[in-house]
């Protein structure tokens, strides 16, 4: 087959101006809990793009973490995203939920979260996870597996449960959305785009676009 002849027709749902809430965060929190009911994989999994110094978009699959005031995600700080952001701070995300024929797009300013906030993720996660914050110079160069392996070793006998900190060079962002887009696949490729702008009074503009 080729890929060419890949063809799905989207019939599930529908959507319309008059189906969703007036803030686009609470509207997500609404499909995120649908997507978590239909057992959707990788449900908290968006596509992450920020943009390179010379104006080249650089995506990847980072996880989300929290839906407060924003949208957060967690990283090394000296990673290449966490440079990228330094450089320029805006961003844009994507969910895609096959099992509901749903995407979600946002985009918007990235914060950095408190350091309270980012130690209270960090120490919820699992020491082997705690661990690989220290051992994982993120997006550097490395010879191998064993350099890893090496730096979890040694820092395995440096650091317990009980003792262990948050690397200085690791911790969250917050995406404050001022854009969002929720998208219902429809038959014919005439899919359902409910699109909100948050205007300059601070409240949202929501609008139908086109497919």
């Amino acid at each position: 087959m080729k890929i060419s002849d890949i063809r799905i027709d989207y019939s599930l749902k529908s959507l319309d101006v008059s189906d969703v809430l007036d803030s686009p965060i609470e509207q997500f929190k609404v499909w995120f809990s649908e997507a978590l009911e239909a057992k959707v994989l990788e449900v908290n999994a968006m596509s992450l793009a920020t943009v390179k110094k010379d104006g080249r978009p650089n995506a990847r699959i980072v996880l989300l973490k929290g839906v407060d005031t924003g949208f957060l995600f967690f990283t090394n700080y000296h990673s290449k995203k966490g440079r990228e952001l330094e450089e320029n701070p805006f961003v844009s995300a994507t969910f895609y939920w096959a099992e509901l024929e749903r995407q979600v797009r946002l985009s918007g300013k990235v914060e950095k979260v408190t350091a309270l906030e980012s130690d209270e993720y960090y120490f919820s996660r699992p020491f082997s996870s705690q661990i690989g914050a220290w051992a994982s110079p993120q997006s550097d160069p490395i010879t191998g597996r064993e350099y890893l392996f090496e730096r979890e070793a040694k820092l395995q006998e440096q650091f317990t449960p009980e003792n262990i900190k948050r690397p200085e060079n690791w911790g969250g962002y917050r995406i404050l959305v001022d854009e969002m887009e929720f998208w219902q696949g429809r038959p014919s490729r005439l899919h359902d785009r409910i699109h909100y702008s948050l205007n300059k009074k601070e409240t949202w503009k929501i609008s139908r676009l086109a497919p």
